[in-house]
């Protein structure tokens, strides 16, 4: 079962019993999206995050894909970050995370897929954000954007200070972001110092947003993110403007809202 809740700013919040029923909600919404359009013969533009949160609604999506016909021939995608310098082939690169929890399981066209590179040279970042930001212009914009949320507030790598109006840069992680990174690279000092993100504007500009957040480690920040100022201390606090944003969350998550 859900509740349905409105914020202090009269944005819709979903609360669910586990992430496994809200991820499914998440999947099915995106999964009308991609029909809708494919029945007109347009393209979907998705907005992909990585790290655990997408995790059960990239699972849904493959086997809507693979159990009801779901295609994905019309969707281009955009990730939102990757760690830098990283090779594409590393386990801990969202590139490798992307394939391997959805894009190697459905039909979508290779050439659709655009997601951070952690192995350009570093004089070239700066084209290569530019060059990022102009073929999500070319298509149109972002339809759908799914977000997760870091324990510092962070948007994709967003951290505290981003502005309002930042597009796709190279950014330097906060060490609560390393730390939470660490045991998967074996340790903090393994962890890349930097990301290449989306930025703010670019997030924001999506026309519709949903945002996960599962367990208790994400009770502060969920909190934070709703009650606090509308300001770049929280970069999350930003979707509070949007006119089409919602938060997902779980009995966990949300357990320190009144």
């Amino acid at each position: 079962m859900k509740k349905i809740l409105n914020t202090i700013d009269n944005k819709r919040i979903k609360i669910f019993e586990d992430k496994v029923l809200a991820s499914k909600e998440i999947a099915g919404e995106i999964a009308d999206l991609i029909k809708n359009k494919n029945e007109k013969n347009e393209k979907t533009v998705l907005g992909l995050a990585t790290g655990s949160s997408p995790i059960e609604v990239y699972k849904e999506l493959v086997r809507l894909h693979k159990e009801e016909g779901l295609s994905f021939k019309n969707v281009i995608t955009f990730n939102l970050d990757e760690y830098y310098p990283m090779e594409d082939e590393d386990v801990n690169s969202y590139n490798y995370s992307m394939d391997y929890h959805l894009l190697n399981h459905i039909d979508i066209d290779r050439n659709n897929i655009h997601i951070p590179s952690g192995k350009i040279h570093k004089e070239d970042i700066e084209n290569f954000c530019y060059l990022y930001e102009q073929e999500i212009k070319k298509v149109g914009g972002i339809d759908f954007q799914i977000l997760g949320i870091g324990r510092t507030g962070h948007l994709g790598f967003n951290e505290p200070g981003s502005e309002r109006n930042s597009r796709t840069r190279l950014i330097t992680l906060h060490d609560i972001t390393k730390i939470d990174a660490a045991s998967g690279f074996g340790g903090y000092e393994n962890v890349p110092k930097f990301a290449i993100t989306m930025g703010l504007e670019t997030i924001m500009n999506a026309r519709r947003i949903i945002l996960m957040a599962w367990g208790k480690g994400k009770a502060d920040i969920i909190k934070e993110t709703l009650t606090c100022k509308i300001s770049t201390a929280t970069p999350a606090s930003i979707i509070r403007l949007h006119k089409n944003a919602t938060l997902y969350l779980d009995n966990d998550s949300a357990s320190k809202l009144d």
